[in-house]
């Protein structure tokens, strides 16, 4: 429902004007990104775990001895702020720092057995929220807006 601020300037409501269909097409992708953002925040509340460090911690467990640099490219964070995540994933148990067996000073992140369990019971939390994202959406469409915002994401890094 569209609401009047202060001036009483007519605010739309998301779907209405330049919030709805015929809006710029990065303002639209910005809009959804920040309602699925919200919904995956709220189903990550109750484990304890930012939507940051979820993503650091899948990441880490999808590409086991990623670096830090690494993390921050796969979890599209700066390095410095994935350097917190890991020194608080670690103070948590979730990961471990562990000597590589090849080059002992070189130490590789892995993700522990309570991180492994947590990271399971949060991607329960919110397999839910992608589940009712693509109801609504054909097998097709779905694979098409995924090969979509592939491509979107390949072009910008050109």
């Amino acid at each position: 429902m569209a609401k009047r601020n202060v001036e009483g300037a007519h605010i739309p409501a998301v779907g209405e004007g330049k919030r709805g269909e015929q809006g710029a097409i990065g303002y639209l992708l910005r809009q959804a990104q920040t309602v699925h953002r919200q919904a995956m925040e709220r189903a990550l509340s109750a484990s304890g775990l930012t939507l940051p460090q979820f993503s650091v911690l899948t990441m880490l467990a999808a590409y086991p001895g990623a670096s830090g640099a690494d993390l921050a490219r796969l979890s599209m964070l700066t390095p410095q702020t994935v350097s917190v995540i890991v020194a608080n994933l670690e103070r948590m148990g979730a990961i471990a720092r562990t000597p590589h067996a090849a080059h002992g000073r070189v130490l590789q992140i892995v993700v522990t057995l309570l991180g492994q369990d947590l990271l399971n019971r949060c991607k329960a939390s919110v397999r839910r929220i992608d589940q009712a994202l693509l109801a609504e959406l054909s097998v097709e469409e779905e694979a098409t807006i995924r090969r979509w915002l592939v491509r979107v994401a390949a072009g910008a890094e050109d």
